[in-house]
């Protein structure tokens, strides 16, 4: 009997680098990443110069650990086999501070709730002041009937079970139960609640859903030039299309999908054909 080896990237056995020197390559579960320290110059690849938590840092250098990743004293570790990735901080400042966001850019199929994100849940069940909420994860996230914009004790929302939810999570960590709301830090809606009965939902990938909901898609503009839709993405991997008839509707939901594996003259071979009838 013959048996294959598939050998991996060795790890540098010099010691753990630089998270910058390691952008969009990949990177494997239990590797440890340095963040630079901002205030030296040239430390772009020194792995010797690292940001220390007891040491005084700007706030604008302040790292934010994605999925994938873990703080882990002054280092991070790699939990996720994928691509780093990172995103600069909001608010601006010089570029290269080694601030903002880090993640692991993986296939999962398995959503894992994280803090913040804007998911598309489905009501199982009520129980007392709250409704339970399937989000895909391995348990039902929960959501109180105050979480509604305008909702009092008297002015209950009317929620039923199976309607479909989308929010956002402000409670979300392995040892406690994930927690829904349907309003923003001002108590607006913001498009959050539920969602209309007619229309398709349907799942696809979660690193297709990263795709979409890139500034610079080209798919979602496409598409709306084709019928007139509204359009609900969620970052557990659901996505809820409505156009004017069911056939467009359909239309719509199989072009989603099968974008995932479409190159671009692919893409737009379908979407002139659909144009055109």
């Amino acid at each position: 009997m013959h048996c294959w080896i598939m050998a991996a990237s060795p790890i540098s056995s010099s010691g753990p680098r630089v998270a910058r020197t390691m952008l969009g390559q990949v990177v494997l579960p239990g590797e440890e990443l340095l963040l630079p320290d901002s205030a030296g110059p040239g430390t772009e690849g020194s792995a010797e110069q690292t940001l220390r938590l007891g040491a005084v840092v700007r706030p604008r250098t302040r790292v934010v650990c994605g999925p994938g990743l873990r703080r882990c004293g002054d280092r991070l570790l790699v939990t996720k086999c994928g691509r780093l990735r990172h995103k600069e901080p909001s608010g601006g400042g010089s570029g290269g501070g080694g601030g903002g966001v880090y993640w692991v850019d993986s296939q999962q199929k398995r959503y894992v709730p994280v803090k913040g994100d804007h998911v598309i849940g489905i009501v199982t069940a009520k129980s007392g002041d709250l409704f339970k909420v399937d989000v895909g994860g391995s348990e039902p996230a929960s959501l109180s009937y105050l979480a509604f914009e305008g909702a009092t004790k008297r002015n209950r929302p009317n929620v039923q079970v199976g309607d479909l939810i989308y929010g956002q999570f402000v409670v979300a960590n392995k040892d406690m139960e994930p927690e829904m709301v349907c309003i923003d830090s001002n108590g607006r809606a913001n498009g959050m609640g539920v969602i209309g009965q007619d229309g398709l939902l349907f799942k696809v990938t979660l690193g297709l859903i990263r795709k979409l909901l890139a500034p610079d898609c080209e798919i979602i503009q496409e598409i709306g030039k084709l019928y007139p839709l509204e359009i609900v993405f969620g970052m557990n991997g659901r996505i809820w299309v409505k156009a004017r008839t069911i056939q467009q509707t359909l239309i719509l939901a199989n072009v989603l999908e099968a974008c995932e594996h479409m190159t671009t003259e692919q893409r737009k071979q379908i979407f002139s054909r659909l144009s055109e009838s």
